[in-house]
């Protein structure tokens, strides 16, 4: 039998099953996590980018997600994240099903958390761009991977099993918000965030 949690309580835009649970674990950014393995290095955009981190949110013996952050050089802060120039990655590995709308929501309430009301409002139409790419698709399944990519120029590019989603979001004020819903001064997971920011967990 499948349970669905609502994530209101949980960082990033993945829900994960049941309601009590353990918290996420963190491991080295070179090292596997979850039985997922996260490349060192890759090019986006013509730019080399490191591994910056990796974290596993799970509940229990139940796995949700792997996470991996990607930037052209190591950081150890949000503010040093959301403040780096070029480009960035945030690859979601998915280690079980879940409804594309609990990753709607809990976007919605991470951002909520780490921005002030100005804020929120300036990104508003965009969030709206970005519940749209992800509504269609349902049900985000075991195994998916999702890329959640900031090319200068451009914005937000959305990779789903390697095919781009709709059009960039643009503007580095959004990609920023994006990235503090795993990784701000206000996330439900703290493991998980050390974990990203190449801390011990």
């Amino acid at each position: 039998m499948k349970l669905t949690l609502n994530l209101s309580r949980w960082l990033c835009c993945i829900p994960l099953l049941l309601a009590l649970g353990s918290p996420a674990f963190a491991t080295g950014p070179l090292n596997p996590i979850g039985g997922v393995r996260f490349e060192p290095q890759l090019q986006l955009a013509g730019q080399s980018l490191l591994l910056n981190g990796t974290g596993l949110r799970a509940v229990l013996w139940l796995k949700g997600y792997a996470a991996g952050l990607y930037l052209g050089q190591r950081a150890a802060n949000a503010d040093a994240v959301v403040a780096q120039a070029g480009a960035k990655r945030l690859q979601l590995r998915l280690l079980m099903d879940v409804p594309a709308d609990e990753f709607i929501k809990a976007f919605h309430q991470g951002v909520e958390r780490n921005n002030p009301p100005e804020v929120r409002a300036s990104l508003a139409e965009r969030a709206a761009r970005f519940d749209a790419l992800l509504h269609p698709l349902g049900e985000i399944h075991k195994g998916d991977a999702v890329n959640l990519d900031f090319v200068p120029g451009q914005g937000l590019l959305f990779w789903y099993n390697g095919r781009q989603l709709g059009p960039a979001i643009p503007g580095e004020d959004f990609y920023g918000a994006l990235l503090r819903v795993f990784v701000g001064e206000h996330v439900s997971d703290e493991r998980l965030r050390a974990g990203l920011l190449g801390k011990p967990g």
